[in-house]
């Protein structure tokens, strides 16, 4: 082989395949580029500082992984909390027996009401105020909340891009602070929320949680304090002005601002307009519409006037017989239907005024120590209508009607009569106790026992002495010595026993099984003394008096609060009511209290008066309606009972006086509209006519002295019951010329005992009778 190298023809047109990288002939050739991986040429100068579309495409994708994944993480760890305490508060609601609101009473004024009971029109105006895709949107609104961003950056205003939903979350659940961390929550929250509840029960709880201004919370609280209304009789006009008060609550009150007025027009405007758009609203009822100005802001308390003495009242009545306990019923969430009747409650109030706070003065001392009270109800049901607590409970808020301190004096005599016939009691002569039996009434008279003389020696009212005296004359006149001796004759545990039967709790102060039980010491309330008298007026008939008809939970569901039933025994005989009932028709008709003829109706009723004169009152019934009042002397600054001597400018107040004429003037107005109905009675014998004794061939005469120097109850002696038609009337009946013969069952005395009374004073320490007794006066 030769020794020169060989050329090999690879077929490129010669080229040198020797594998040899000679270039010393190519001199002016450009120098290779240096390559990168795979051959692709490395970018050099600025171009090496921008990313490639590799690398852009890396960061998206590892952005869209952290997001992802924090999304998820937040998630799975943020749980719905519970509700904020605030966002389940509520009031509870107090209505009359109609339904209308009476009052609310609760740190926080809302109340809860189902989204049925909102109007399609209302939720369409909120919708369109707040959150117009609201039933088609995801919890949250991208789009919105970069919208809102954008323009509090540019200076348009702080503006929110959040979903109702959102709102919803921010109100219920989490508080109002605006925190980084406290959005993070609302966002997941609004996301688990969303897939977990309805958008009906989001947008319910929306409407309940909202704030609209004038401390109302929630869209029932709202239509009441700007429309005086439910939420669920809101028109449309007043439903889109409560959605525009969620923009902005106080600022487009136009009542209070009225200088923002053309404000809330234009967003109240742009509600309706974002209905039509919706077509939630035609727009030819569009332009029908006008704007409907909402009502005064009300700035009286909520428990002002009677308000507070019926809630205080009627919470007492649920807690006292176990139906709701007292720490559940201060969380609030009660609607509570009570029985009071407005238009009763109303007229209650009025025959208070009229008949005795318009004749208060500010010049006389003791008027400033005028309270009353009273309390009304349905004898066949025990519900009680009306009560009167006092002249307002933000100003005396001592409850007069359900006070347990004042004695309730004479307005008891009738239950010893009563607890006399139930237990067919009979004299110390063995006779029967009638309305027509005869009784000593010489004041101060010694009551006898079986034993004889007991010490025990009550006055009369001013020391009248009315010798002998039927029952009926006796429960007319109110004389202290016959009844005291009737209590001795019947028993005084046995008077206890009905007096508890009746209605009386058995645990009043002062309800002694003594003679002195007949004068009423005992410090029954005027709410209990109305039970007991409400079962003579059904006929012995006993139901314990109710003060609520119906209570349902504010929420979604309304749960209703079982009541307890109703229970009606026969306390006492009909026959022992119905003769009690004959004898107070006739203390009606012609003793103390004559001024309950001005309510033109049959009535039945006694009077009473305190010790001292420190309360004066009349208990009296209708076949219809049993009615207490009481007029009391209290000094608001220590609390300590006053006497009444002196007011209203009168020598004194009896229970013949004002609280008679309260109560007919009241009992007018509240049966008024409804046909008079006359007693239907089965009484025991003598309930007619009186009978007299066997040797006795005349009627038996009182005896009073010839000169009557006190007048009758509330008669004011400078003023002539001729001319003066609020004055009762009053004839002195002066003494007979002539005594009838009469001669007292066996063991009464024919006078008095000599021997001084061992408990210091007339009657003995427990004499509430005479002067500075209970019985001042009938």
């Amino acid at each position: 082989m030769s020794d020169e190298p060989q050329l090999i023809d690879g077929g490129m047109g010669g080229a040198d395949v020797t594998g040899t990288n000679d270039t010393s002939d190519h001199g002016d050739a450009e120098p290779a580029r240096p390559k990168g991986r795979k051959g692709r040429p490395k970018r050099t100068g600025w171009r090496r500082l921008l990313p490639t579309w590799r690398m852009v495409l890396g960061g998206f994708l590892m952005i869209v992984l952290l997001v992802a994944g924090g999304l998820v993480t937040g998630y799975l760890l943020v749980d719905i909390p519970a509700a904020k305490d605030i966002a389940v508060a509520q009031s509870n609601v107090f209505l009359y027996s109609d339904g209308t609101p009476l009052a609310r009473e609760g740190k926080v004024n809302r109340e809860y009401v189902p989204l049925s009971q909102v109007p399609k029109t209302t939720q369409h105006a909120v919708l369109a105020a707040e959150d117009r895709d609201f039933y088609s949107e995801s919890a949250i609104n991208p789009e919105a909340m970069v919208r809102a961003a954008w323009n509090t950056a540019t200076g348009k205003g702080k503006q929110s891009g959040s979903t109702i939903t959102q709102q919803y979350v921010k109100n219920y659940y989490l508080d109002q602070e605006q925190t980084v961390s406290r959005k993070v929550k609302e966002f997941f929250i609004s996301i688990k929320l969303d897939r977990e509840v309805s958008k009906d029960d989001i947008l319910e709880g929306y409407l309940n949680t909202s704030y609209f201004g004038r401390n109302a919370y929630g869209i029932q609280a709202a239509a009441q304090a700007y429309y005086g209304k439910n939420a669920k009789d809101l028109d449309l006009g007043e439903g889109a002005y409560l959605a525009t008060l969620l923009n902005a609550p106080n600022a487009y009150d136009v009542v209070t601002h009225p200088q923002n007025k053309d404000r809330a027009l234009a967003r109240w405007n742009y509600v309706l307009d974002g209905m039509v758009k919706k077509d939630w609203l035609s727009k030819a009822a569009r332009d029908r519409m006008t704007f409907p100005m909402p009502g005064k802001v009300t700035v009286q308390s909520g428990m002002s006037g009677q308000r507070g003495y019926l809630v205080e009242a009627v919470e007492a009545y649920l807690t006292k017989n176990g139906i709701i306990d007292e720490q559940t019923l201060a969380r609030g969430g009660y609607r509570i239907t009570t029985t009071i009747d407005r238009k009763k409650q109303d007229a209650f109030v009025a025959a208070v005024r009229e008949k005795l706070m318009s004749k208060l003065s500010d010049s006389r001392k003791v008027d400033k120590y005028v309270r009353a009270g009273g309390a009304s109800i349905d004898p066949k049901t025990g519900e009680v209508v009306a009560l009167y607590g006092g002249i307002d409970y933000t100003k005396q808020f001592v409850n007069n009607a359900t006070r347990t301190d004042y004695q309730v004096g004479s307005t008891f005599k009738p239950i010893v009569f009563t607890s006399a016939v139930e237990n067919g009691s009979t004299t110390q002569g063995g006779e029967p106790i009638t309305p027509d039996t005869i009784y000593d009434g010489t004041n101060k008279r010694e009551v006898v026992g079986p034993e004889g003389p007991t010490g025990y020696a009550p006055a009369n009212e001013d020391d009248v002495d009315y010798g002998s005296i039927d029952v009926t004359t006796a429960t007319d006149n109110s004389v202290n010595s016959v009844y005291a001796q009737m209590a001795q004759d019947v028993g005084p545990a046995k008077v206890k026993q009905t007096a508890i039967a009746l209605g009386i709790p058995k645990d009043t102060p002062d309800l002694t099984a003594s003679p002195s039980i007949a004068l009423g010491p005992a410090t029954a309330s005027v709410l209990d003394m109305t039970e007991a008298y409400a079962t003579l007026a059904n006929h012995g008939r006993h139901t314990p008096y109710s003060l609520v008809s119906k209570i349902t939970e504010i929420t979604k569901d309304g749960r209703e609060i079982a009541l307890p039933k109703k229970k009606t025994d026969q306390a006492v005989p009909r026959a022992a009511a119905d003769t009690t009932t004959t004898v107070l028709q006739s203390v009606v008709d012609g003793g103390t209290a004559t001024a309950a003829q001005a309510a033109e109706r049959p009535a039945a009723g006694k009077t009473g008066t305190a010790e001292d004169d420190k309360a004066a009152w009349f208990a009296g019934y209708t076949p219809d309606l049993a009615t207490v009042v009481a007029v009391m002397g209290q000094d608001s600054a220590t609390g300590a009972q006053k006497s009444l001597y002196g007011a209203t400018g009168l020598p004194r107040i009896n229970g013949g006086g004002y609280p008679t004429e309260i109560w007919a003037a009241y009992t007018a107005a509240a049966l008024q509209g409804r046909t008079p109905a006359e007693f239907d009675l089965s009484s025991e014998d003598g309930a007619d006519a009186p009978t007299l004794p066997a040797d006795t061939t005349t009627p038996p005469a009182v005896t009073t002295p010839p000169e009557t120097t006190t007048p009758p109850a509330g008669e004011d002696p400078t003023t002539d019951p001729a001319t003066d038609p609020t004055q009762p009337t009053f004839t002195p009946t002066t003494a007979p010329t002539t005594q009838p013969t009469y001669t007292p069952p066996t063991g009464v005395p024919t006078s008095q005992p000599t021997t001084a009374d061992p408990g210091g004073g007339p009657g003995g320490p427990g004499d509430p009778g005479g002067p500075g007794g209970p019985e001042s006066g009938g």
